[in-house]
């Protein structure tokens, strides 16, 4: 599913990541921890697509089966539409729509047919318990509500893999218990592959693997 082979990436003087190395297998849910400036959130950028190593001659991103080093801006843009989802500690839902609205956004992206679109839509947000919740906006939900509306949104195209940043950081307890909870039961049902950065504990021994990073590498 994923193979990521001598991943560097500086900022100016400082090395992030120093030739990581990391394979994901299809329907695995993956955890990485470690302590903050270890590389987490910088790696999670470059499996999704959204930065590019420092070495790109020597190293590569191998992605169901695709190079995505070897990807123009246009055709990474599409590829990460099409396999990428992603669910941000802070939902990152657009105010001024709603919940189905927003859910729909990433298939609008693909061109998708309207009636298409809220159909899927529709069938995530029922299956995450929000059916009563098409038309109202961010402000109208709770946390959980929200975060969840998020996660829809990451599996509306049918995505290869999820990644999460910090998913339940900002989450009360149980809303939290919830969420991870519906990580395992989404690998369950539909094979969904994800890998998740976080510094819950209690989340990151629920996966399959934990992974653990320090100073740019995993250890």
């Amino acid at each position: 599913m994923i193979k990521a082979t001598n991943i560097k990436k500086k900022y100016g003087n400082l090395e992030v990541l120093k030739g990581l190395n990391l394979e994901i297998e299809k329907g695995e849910v993956v955890s990485i921890v470690g302590a903050s400036g270890a590389g987490k959130t910088t790696l999670l950028q470059i499996l999704g697509t959204l930065d590019i190593p420092s070495n790109p001659n020597e190293s590569s991103l191998i992605i169901n089966g695709i190079d995505i080093t070897q990807l123009n801006d246009k055709k990474l843009a599409r590829f990460r539409n099409d396999h990428i989802g992603f669910i941000f500690q802070f939902h990152q839902l657009l105010p001024e729509f709603t919940a189905l609205e927003n859910v729909c956004i990433p298939a609008y992206i693909k061109k998708t047919p309207r009636e298409t679109a809220e159909a899927r839509a529709k069938e995530l947000l029922d299956f995450l318990g929000l059916a009563d919740r098409y038309h109202h906006k961010p402000n109208a939900l709770s946390g959980g509500e929200q975060q969840r509306v998020a996660v829809a949104r990451s599996l509306m195209n049918n995505p290869s893999v999820v990644l999460a940043d910090e998913p339940s950081g900002n989450l009360d307890s149980e809303s939290a218990d919830n969420l991870h909870k519906l990580f395992f039961e989404l690998r369950d049902q539909f094979g969904q592959t994800f890998v998740i950065v976080t510094h819950n504990l209690e989340l990151a021994e629920m996966a399959d693997r934990k992974l653990t990073m320090v100073d740019g590498l995993i250890v």
